[in-house]
């Protein structure tokens, strides 16, 4: 399959801004010292036409970063993502978007939407502007993106806060269909929701997924999910994809530490007595991030490479794994 979605060594460093009492010394000869955030490090990410790719990781990882660059709305550090061939931003400076053909759900429906404005006019305000549809036309072309959620098109008059958070989630989805895009991120549009309307809009994205052909990049750190809705899993781990292939592959058969670790941290209910196994130690800052594998220090099978060489991606077992131990074939004995 040609891949759709291309991100090719995608970097993003955030610097931040020295405190008040910093920046005063610097002006009497004081030197500063201003922290990096390292949020992404070399990512390389394909989705191809149709599929759903879920992205997961512990918070802190770089996900809603990586979904923000391959949306569009913030440029890379490094690298480039291109869609179809293009790239979603203009390449030079600090650049522009250049496509609508990726939107993005976000998690909080009523912190997206504008409360002062009624939803007929936040669904109608895109396509206007971008000629998807003309001010006679409008309103009948709201009502088809709100049924299409299963949503009442009658509704177009109220303002987000007489919904509900999974109908005001139903008309974020909206508002990003009626852009008519090809790709759509979805950064964990699920996690402010109750367990029941969860599983609402989960089947709606299964549904829209299947009846427009839509190419999914779902972020989440709820791997069951994942798992249910993703054909393909990419693991983030501090700003690295540490591995990659297929949702069954995947989850039946970790082929990287990490990914075990957050299986394993998975509570499991059944007749017997419920195992919790949770992932030593914290994430490491994305201001100092580890050398070598950035794993390592909670990594119980690290050896003294780990702490010194990057691991390059390699293929093993159908898909791609980051780790030393994975190398010439040989599967880390998890």
């Amino acid at each position: 399959m040609t891949p759709f979605v291309t991100a090719s060594q995608v970097s993003k460093r955030f610097g931040s801004r020295p405190p008040l009492s910093a920046r005063i010394a610097a002006r009497f000869g004081g030197r500063i010292d201003q922290s990096v955030v390292h949020a992404l490090d070399g990512v390389d990410l394909t989705i191809h036409k149709g599929q759903a790719l879920g992205l997961v990781g512990e918070s802190g990882s770089g996900k809603s970063t990586l979904g923000r660059i391959i949306a569009g709305m913030t440029t890379p550090s490094e690298g480039v993502v291109r869609l179809d061939g293009q790239p979603v931003r203009a390449e030079t400076g600090r650049g522009h978007k250049i496509t609508t053909r990726i939107q993005v759900v976000f998690q909080d429906p009523f912190a997206s939407l504008d409360p002062r404005m009624r939803i007929g006019d936040a669904l109608a305000e895109g396509p206007l502007v971008h000629g998807l549809t003309t001010p006679v036309e409008a309103k009948a072309y709201v009502a088809r993106w709100l049924t299409t959620v299963g949503l009442d098109p009658s509704a177009v008059g109220r303002f987000p806060h007489q919904f509900s958070g999974g109908q005001r989630q139903r008309i974020a989805i909206a508002r990003a269909l009626a852009m008519q895009p090809d790709v759509l991120v979805c950064d964990e549009p699920v996690a402010s929701l109750d367990v029941s309307i969860q599983a609402q809009i989960i089947n709606l994205f299964l549904a829209l997924r299947r009846e427009l052909g839509l190419t999914l990049l779902f972020i989440s750190h709820d791997l069951g999910v994942v798992r249910h809705l993703c054909d393909e899993v990419a693991v983030l781990y501090l700003g690295r994809i540490v591995e990659k292939g297929p949702s069954r592959d995947v989850f039946a058969a970790p082929a990287h530490p990490y990914t075990r670790a957050l299986l394993d941290a998975l509570p499991t209910l059944g007749t017997g007595r419920a195992t919790f196994k949770p992932i030593v130690g914290e994430i490491p800052s994305p201001t100092a991030p580890p050398s070598g594998c950035h794993f390592h220090p909670r990594c119980g099978l690290a050896i003294a490479r780990c702490q010194t060489e990057r691991p390059a991606m390699v293929e093993t077992n159908g898909r791609s794994v980051a780790c030393h131990l994975a190398e010439g074939g040989m599967a880390p004995a998890l």
